[in-house]
């Protein structure tokens, strides 16, 4: 016999005594002593699952208790009480490759994201590619720093803002690069990607300022050399996804430094591109980094916070109100209704 329907037997048999745990547990035993093909794992298991039913019937019962306006008998001595699940915790998000080294100084994070792009030959597969921004204060000087993935474009499409690069070796990859310490680009250098396209690395003095022409090449080309794959780095968003609709899934991300006003310091803005992924089909945005807005009418709440809903020609938004403090949540795309609701329910949201 199946262990589940000998539970089920046991259970069935026992329900006028519900939820005497102790009756339907020494019964499932009695029933489990007499199965001698059942091994001893399988017979602790019907055990546990047995005290796992009746416990689920308590808490059935007092639900029903106090859904019906009556207030619940408390618990007497033996019978099992539930306690609220503990809330999910956010997520951190992993880039796709590590920064191995920086420069001495105070390091500051603008932005960590997935950025996403095609080639001409392919432009319907979407390619994915990591992008890390920040500053380091060098010497009582800001430092600006930017590191991509140039997945969709080899060595040979180098284009810099300086001017013509000149061919360099980053660890025994071909690259080119152009420095220019006093122009808004400062070091630029292209180098092979381990798998496709280019690497990317940016060093150029904060705006309006200036800059020693080797220091940047020494910090860019140091920058380069010690990128490691896979990535190791964790990022921490303001929310998290949770369950998502059949069929979409994660497609990019960004983490960026919060520049509003009404932010607390510290805070960062969080964005999601959820769907099929598929170049060719628009995705879902899932944004707290949103200009205008909120706007709509009132929906329905989505985790005891109140919304607002509009419909322009098909493109829906959702907002949902105070959902990372303050700061509204936007989910929004050319997906029904249902789906913007389902992708809401879902997320996980800080603590309010």
């Amino acid at each position: 016999m199946e262990i589940e329907k000998l539970i089920k037997d046991t259970f069935t048999a026992h329900e006028h005594v519900a939820p005497d745990s102790d009756t339907v547990l020494a019964t499932a035993r009695e029933r489990i002593d007499r199965k001698r093909a059942i091994s001893r794992p399988l017979a602790v298991a019907a055990g546990v699952v047995a005290v796992t039913l009746a416990a689920a019937a308590v808490v059935v019962l007092n639900r029903s208790a106090g859904d019906d306006g009556m207030q619940a008998a408390a618990p007497t001595s033996g019978e099992v009480t539930a306690t609220a699940p503990a809330a999910p915790a956010i997520a951190d998000l992993t880039m796709p490759y590590t920064l191995g080294w920086l420069p001495s100084g105070d390091v500051e994070y603008y932005v960590h994201r997935i950025n996403t792009g095609a080639t001409a030959e392919d432009p319907h597969t979407p390619i994915y590619g990591g992008e890390y921004m920040l500053s380091v204060d060098v010497g009582g000087k800001k430092i600006m720093v930017d590191v991509q993935e140039v997945k969709m474009s080899p060595v040979e499409n180098a284009a810099f803002k300086s001017g013509p690069g000149n061919p360099v070796t980053i660890n025994g990859k071909r690259g080119v690069e152009s420095a220019n310490p006093g122009g808004p680009a400062g070091y630029e250098v292209y180098f092979e990607h381990p798998e496709a396209g280019s690497m990317y690395v940016g060093v150029g003095p904060e705006n309006g300022g200036t800059a020693d022409a080797q220091q940047l090449v020494d910090i860019g080309r140091n920058i380069a050399e010690n990128i490691t794959f896979p990535g190791t780095t964790k990022v921490t968003p303001s929310f998290g996804l949770g369950a998502l609709p059949d069929g979409m899934r994660m497609c990019t991300f960004g983490v960026e430094k919060s520049l509003k006003s009404s932010s607390p310091s510290g805070s960062a803005d969080t964005s999601y591109a959820v769907g099929t992924c598929a170049a060719s089909e628009g995705s879902v945005t899932v944004s707290t980094s949103v200009v205008n807005g909120p706007q709509g009418t009132a929906g329905k709440p989505v985790q005891g916070h109140e919304t607002l809903i509009a419909d322009e020609r098909g493109y829906r938004s959702l907002w949902i109100l105070d959902a990372v403090g303050d700061t509204p949540i936007l989910v929004a795309g050319k997906v029904p209704a249902a789906d913007l609701y389902a992708i809401a329910n879902g997320l996980v949201l800080p603590a309010k």
